[in-house]
């Protein structure tokens, strides 16, 4: 069994798609408008594990995922959290350093969920 992805509902899927993509690093794997109407899907990422946003029109988020977060391996936390700063993004918490091997930091992505960015040290 392996992990397929991970859904959000979202209010604006292309500004969704923007931040996924220019701020997280993820690639449009595909996008689309469901058969059901009123509503557009979008994977992304590569490999085996996607993220899947989807948009319905007309329908506003009630719920915002509290104590939700996507979490994303970086090279830099150093450099990712200049390049967060330089694109005029707030770091919600963190730097975090729980243990020797692993630092993080989080942000807000525009649906209020929080996205978490991971050095393995």
């Amino acid at each position: 069994m392996a992990f397929c992805w991970c859904t959000l509902q979202v209010d604006n899927l292309d500004e969704s798609l923007k931040f996924y993509q220019d701020i997280v690093g993820l690639p449009l794997n595909r996008r689309f408008k469901s058969s059901e109407g009123g509503m557009e899907i979008a994977f992304l990422g590569e490999g085996e594990t996607k993220v899947e946003l989807i948009c319905c029109e007309g329908n506003e988020l009630k719920s915002k995922g509290e104590c939700i977060s996507l979490g994303f391996t970086v090279d830099s936390l150093e450099q990712k959290m200049q390049f967060i700063k330089d694109k005029g993004i707030a770091i919600k918490r963190g730097p975090v350093q729980p243990n020797p091997h692993i630092r993080f930091f989080f942000i807000v992505d525009p649906n209020g969920f929080d996205v978490q960015f991971v050095e393995n040290i």
